[in-house]
């Protein structure tokens, strides 16, 4: 059986705000639209709340000097630029959701509560919110740790009065107890967006934020307007990712499946059949590669910040070169991200082809992919082909990953890296795509033409 690779065929744009015009009007679908709208504006409002004691000239010199800093605002929307109540965005729900999904398969408990449909699914939930709250106190702490030193020893301290000991103590707890709140707020605020309006609510959070530094990005190409072949060069970049995203975002391979079922009628008995498909899509990783490799090696270059005092001591000299072997102006560096992504997009995607249980549950309902035996054979072959196609995705991940190290290499811009963030297109575009197939299928349920064919 040979293996291919289908793309979905897009209709052109105007379809799309024809079907923008179709929803809106319908009523219950604006009532979506706007209550989505509404959410993002309030979470604009919270990125903006600093918490107390923020010295903001120190901090923005923080981010000037820092790129590092630019990866963690990502998943904040701009809110870590301002040491917000928001400025832990919804990145420690993402990473207790990342955890339970790999603890799943391994604790039989998890396991059980997988397979019991709507009931188990809503008790991890449950265990997914109380494991971001301790989260987001050790992340907090350690952003806080961030600003009042660390990166920011030449600088200057964002913030004081940190610490675990005498009059610091109340003041650290208040700060950490109100950044806390503040996730909390925002994955409430993501769950309403889910239920009520339209979209993915959580992932909607992430891509207000990134949309919100657009005007930050078009004044940083502004002033670059005098290098006009490299900025063009720079947006052709842009644009030709967007097209492979969307793409592999797309790309899938069907497996053909083939049900048989037996139905008593009449006093006798009829062998009825029908055929299907299984999609397995060639990148079913999304993102999450990209979030584990760049937290990792972010790590050691935070922890080697606290060490580097400049003394030219052996601890401050090796410290010093983790910061500049793993920062963003290193080659070492996006060697590391593109060979991380590449194994992190193999993990997460045979963790999650192993909780879905495909062979198991096409045998439990009389399905069978035709030429392969049901049971473990089917398990094979499904994992030979989820194998096969992920090389794909995997490489095309680790490519996105390193572009904005190619940009620079190919435009000789030496802001490009933080200009063109491959992360953030990559969100964008996958935001986008799920938010246009559900409003799709909101007006196929009102007999409307959709705009995905």
């Amino acid at each position: 059986m040979t293996t291919s690779t289908n793309q979905s065929t897009k209709s052109p744009i105007p379809a799309l705000f024809k079907a923008a015009v179709d929803a809106w009007g319908i009523p219950d679908l604006r009532y979506r639209i706007l209550f989505t709208l509404f959410i993002l504006v309030l979470f604009r409002f919270f990125a903006h709340v600093p918490v107390p004691g923020v010295d903001r000239d120190a901090l923005a010199a923080a981010f000037e000097a820092n790129p590092l800093l630019g990866f963690l605002d990502l998943f904040s929307g701009g809110a870590l630029r301002n040491l917000s109540i928001a400025a832990l965005g919804v990145y420690p729900y993402i990473t207790a959701s990342i955890i339970l999904q790999i603890l799943t398969p391994i604790i039989p408990t998890l396991k059980n509560l997988s397979q019991e449909g709507d009931a188990g699914r809503q008790a991890i939930n449950r265990y997914t919110h109380y494991l971001t709250v301790p989260l987001a106190f050790l992340q907090g702490y350690g952003q806080l740790n961030l600003f009042a030193g660390g990166f920011l020893s030449q600088s200057g301290s964002a913030i004081s009065g940190i610490g675990f000991g005498g009059s610091d103590t109340l003041n650290t707890i208040a700060i950490l107890t109100a950044m806390t709140a503040g996730t909390m707020l925002l994955v409430w605020m993501g769950e309403l967006v889910t239920e009520k309006g339209i979209g993915n609510g959580i992932s909607m959070i992430i891509f207000a934020g990134i949309v919100s530094t657009l005007p930050q990005v078009v004044g940083q190409l502004w002033l670059l307007r005098e290098q006009t072949f490299q900025v063009v060069m720079l947006v052709v970049i842009a644009v030709v990712i967007i097209y492979l995203i969307v793409y592999f975002a797309e790309a899938q391979r069907k497996i053909p499946v083939q049900y048989g079922r037996s139905v008593f009628r009449g006093g006798q008995m009829y062998r009825q059949s029908g055929a299907t498909s299984i999609p397995l899509r060639v990148n079913a990783a999304g993102m999450i590669p990209l979030i584990f490799a760049f937290s990792i090696l972010i790590f050691p270059s935070v922890v080697a910040s606290y060490f580097n005092d400049g003394s030219g001591s052996f601890i401050s000299t090796i410290a010093n070169f983790f910061l500049n072997s793993f920062g963003p102006t290193s080659s070492i560096y996006w060697i590391a991200v593109f060979l991380l992504v590449v194994v992190f997009t193999f993990f997460y995607t045979l963790v999650v082809h192993n909780q879905q249980n495909i062979a198991e549950n096409l045998q439990k309902n009389g399905g069978f992919v035709p030429g392969i035996r049901p049971g473990p054979p089917t398990k094979e072959f499904l994992m030979r082909v989820v194998l096969r196609i992920t090389w794909g995705g995997a490489l095309f991940l680790g490519f996105v990953a390193i572009i904005p190290f190619i940009a620079q290499l190919i435009t000789n811009l030496p802001n490009a890296t933080t200009i063109l963030q491959s992360t953030s297109l990559l969100i964008m575009v996958g935001v986008a795509l799920d938010t246009m197939r559900q409003l799709e299928s909101q007006l196929l349920m009102r007999n409307y033409e959709g705009f995905v064919k």
